[in-house]
């Protein structure tokens, strides 16, 4: 038995604002500034169709006044080559999801699902966004907005805002400020500051201990103990090396996280300093469960660890003698394809736990027996 412890695009915004000709009642040629336009393809060269009315490209440039610069949706305007080298000042129809796509799914059975169809409304305002300066058609009325991308909405630390409905002309409204919302923090990658499906989750382990045998020879193994009857227990082994690997499991484990998705846990036991780990420090046993985790928030039991046996003689008599650490790893994709890794798709190391010398179970002020205490979860 041993001691140990836990270490522990913004889409161009309208500017509704009148023109002239039509705006102010008077006659105009068709297509002209002011005058009605059907489907953005009615308007004069220079002019867009914004909300029916044909529109300076200056004054459809208009920029939502409660983001950081100045800018809606945190992206640059999506623009469509009309020929000739030159750029229309329309925004592209295909950029709803083109530079802000709503989540993909990926799915248990390994499938990646395509993103839902496009909101109604035009590129500039969709329905889904409310975003400041597009028509609405009750004044008075309050609804939840978002400036930000639609993979980050109401995730993690970020949330809607509101916005109300206020009067533009005889008949309709245009939406005012969105104020209240959150947007992810910049340069977060990780955590709820990322704005993810997935922000966190824990790996809680019930049994951690390993059981050391030396033969008469001097050689020193190690396997895994079965719990029996709330009590970590060391298995029979037979009478010459290497002992196998016990009968029964290492030990129960459960996940709790906060998107749904599959992971890749891992427990590897190593022998060194727990201070200062190291890849070359040798591995004395490793153990994985992957699963599937079915429903966010709440705490699912995962398969057994299962046992293990190590025929490194070498590694267990110094991992027995001086002491390691056991490294929780994890690795895996959320249901809305977030990777949960390193940052370069291998596993991400979120916790250590600290193996004192076995010595320190006879003489726990003994040296290197410092800082050991109880502890099987960690969070990643």
């Amino acid at each position: 038995m041993h001691r140990w412890s836990k270490v522990l695009s913004a889409a161009i915004l309208v500017a509704l604002g009148g023109s002239s000709g039509c705006d102010d009642g008077g006659s105009c040629a068709e297509g002209s500034a002011g005058c009605a336009c059907v489907d953005g393809f009615a308007c004069l060269t220079g002019l867009s169709c914004v909300e029916g009315r044909c529109v300076a490209a200056g004054d459809a440039a208009g920029r939502d006044a409660g983001t950081d610069a100045g800018r809606d949706a945190a992206r640059d305007a999506v623009t469509i080559d009309v020929g000739s080298g030159r750029r229309d000042a329309a925004p592209n129809p295909d950029a709803f999801f083109a530079d802000d796509p709503p989540p993909m799914e990926c799915r248990e059975d390994g499938t990646r699902g395509a993103p839902a169809m496009p909101p109604g409304g035009t590129p500039e305002c969709p329905d889904d966004k409310n975003r400041e300066g597009c028509r609405c058609e009750t004044v008075g009325e309050r609804a939840p907005c978002w400036p930000g991308l639609r993979v980050n909405r109401n995730r993690g630390i970020c949330h809607d805002g509101m916005t109300e409905c206020l009067p533009f002309d005889e008949f309709t409204g245009a939406w005012g400020p969105c104020e209240g919302y959150v947007l992810p923090t910049e340069g977060a990658t990780l955590g709820p500051e990322a704005c993810r499906c997935f922000s966190q989750g824990r790996w809680e382990i019930d049994n951690l201990s390993p059981c050391f045998i030396t033969y008469g020879s001097g050689q020193v193994y190690a396997v895994s103990t079965t719990v029996v009857g709330g009590t970590a227990m060391c298995p029979s082994v037979p009478s010459t090396p290497p002992p196998p690997a016990p009968g029964g499991n290492w030990s129960t484990d459960r996940l709790t996280v906060d998107c749904e998705g599959r992971f890749e846990l891992c427990y590897t036991l190593r022998a060194g300093n727990f201070e200062a780990p190291s890849e070359s420090d040798c591995v004395l046993a490793e153990t994985c469960v992957e699963t599937w985790y079915a429903e966010r928030d709440v705490t699912q039991e995962l398969p057994p660890l299962p046992s293990w046996t190590s025929s490194d003689s070498a590694c267990a008599r110094q991992f027995r003698d001086s002491g390691g650490y056991g490294e929780m790893s994890v690795r895996g994709l959320s249901i809305e394809c977030d990777a949960i890794d390193d940052g370069d798709g291998g596993r991400y190391v979120f916790n250590r736990v600290n193996y004192c010398p076995l010595s320190c179970n006879t003489m726990p002020d003994g040296p290197g027996c410092e800082g050991c205490m109880m502890g099987g979860s960690g969070t990643f």
